[in-house]
């Protein structure tokens, strides 16, 4: 019922809306507004993905996280599968099903949330505390998902995984990563990769300002990475035709929390 609070709450173009809910013995049914398809079969489909599409998606997503994180909402699952596309390609955020509120200073949450293939590093390497930026770093994910065709890291563990981050992006030091030295599953005997620029780059086709962006999505330290807000500034959407935005229109119900920092 997590979620049904949530969406109850939440009053955005980009997060589907939540009708009704429906109780038996058994089971809960929520009763949603109609989408066509999910974001992962609308890739499949369509690659290669117009550069200006991305462009489009990739700012209704910022839009509807800057929203979210503005009410104190992580999602903490974001993936394709759970982002869905209508015949217009309007997005909208769905499945809030491990979304939570957040406390300041941020509380320490369960590990087991977002899909491995979108998992932060601090997730991966057992950080006792998390919060907006395990969000942007899956919608980092998505960015390079979208201009390369296929998921940028896919590792079928969760070793196999930070590997594969570090290969990209670099083995962390404590000069780019002040506290990674602290985590529970970081060990001073990873391999020492360095930053794979030139593929980074070829993964937004040498777009030198998509390249900045992606990179600023991808910033292992999360106290570092590009808050949503920020994305929504950045060059990568100059002259871009922008709808509706969170940041000054959007409305919103009042949100309210229990003791325990819950949706109610």
């Amino acid at each position: 019922m997590r979620e049904a609070a949530i969406l109850k709450q939440l009053n955005h173009q980009n997060i589907i809306k939540l009708y009704d809910v429906f109780l038996t013995d058994e089971r809960c049914y929520f009763l949603l507004e109609y989408m066509d398809e999910d974001l992962k079969r609308y890739l499949d489909r369509n690659r290669p993905l117009d550069r200006q599409m991305i462009k489009n998606f990739m700012y209704q997503l910022f839009d509807a996280m800057f929203y979210c994180h503005k009410h104190r909402i992580i999602h903490r699952d974001i993936k394709p599968h759970n982002i869905l596309v209508n015949h217009e390609h309007q997005l909208k955020l769905c499945d809030f099903g491990l979304g939570r509120a957040f406390s300041v200073p941020l509380k320490s949450y369960t590990h087991e949330i977002v899909t491995l293939w979108y998992r932060a590093p601090e997730i991966l390497l057992g950080s006792p505390s998390y919060g907006t930026p395990v969000d942007m770093w899956s919608l980092g994910c998505i960015f390079g998902e979208m201009y390369q065709g296929w998921p940028l890291f896919h590792g079928d563990s969760e070793i196999d995984q930070i590997f594969q981050i570090f290969k990209l992006l670099g083995t962390p030091s404590g000069n780019d990563w002040p506290n990674v030295f602290l985590l529970p599953q970081f060990k001073s005997s990873f391999p020492k990769f360095t930053m794979q620029k030139i593929q980074l780059r070829q993964i937004v086709d040498n777009d030198e300002v998509a390249y900045d962006l992606l990179k600023r999505l991808l910033i292992c330290d999360p106290t570092i990475r590009m808050a949503a807000r920020y994305a929504l500034e950045h060059s990568y959407f100059a002259g871009h035709k922008k709808t509706l935005s969170s940041i000054t229109n959007a409305k919103t119900n009042h949100i309210q929390y229990d003791e325990n920092n819950n949706v109610i």
